[in-house]
């Protein structure tokens, strides 16, 4: 189980190596994503919040990239967390998932990525439940339903 230490850690220090990548050009990516899955996957944009209903969709299932069906999140992981964006306590795997410092705001956050392909995919932060206190706010375009 990944803590907050971990996340810290491997954004200082390095990502785990994924199982394998996936590289496209700018334009191949636009070809095959929504205006505004390439906005927040390509282009580190953000959703609005509760602009979507994978934000109330608890059911079993997987969730994956949406640019390359990586798997990303298992259901059982997702949690409301009351920010307008689906949130999960852990990836489903460690290597899963890449992290970066991103302080393109007034404060230091933890920018999530797809260690596969490099989307965004959003933030983590350190005020979820027990027992990881992890919630990785997700912005539901950059997810798809994978089962």
């Amino acid at each position: 189980m990944l803590k907050w230490d971990d996340i810290l850690n491997f954004a200082k220090t390095g990502n785990p190596d994924p199982d394998n990548t996936v590289s496209k050009t700018d334009d191949e990516w636009r070809a095959q994503l929504s205006e505004d899955a390439y906005l927040v996957t390509r282009k580190a944009g953000t959703e609005r919040p509760f602009s979507s209903d994978m934000c109330s969709l608890f059911e079993p299932g997987l969730y994956g990239c949406t640019c390359c069906d990586t798997l990303l999140f298992d259901a059982n992981e997702k949690f409301e967390s009351g920010t307008g964006w689906p949130s999960f306590t852990q990836p489903a795997k460690a290597n899963a998932i890449s992290y970066h410092v991103d302080t393109s705001l007034a404060s230091t956050r933890v920018e999530t990525l797809c260690n596969t392909c490099n989307a965004h995919l959003g933030h983590v932060f350190p005020d979820g439940p027990p027992p990881s206190g992890l919630r990785y706010c997700m912005n539901a375009v950059a997810l798809k339903k994978l089962d």
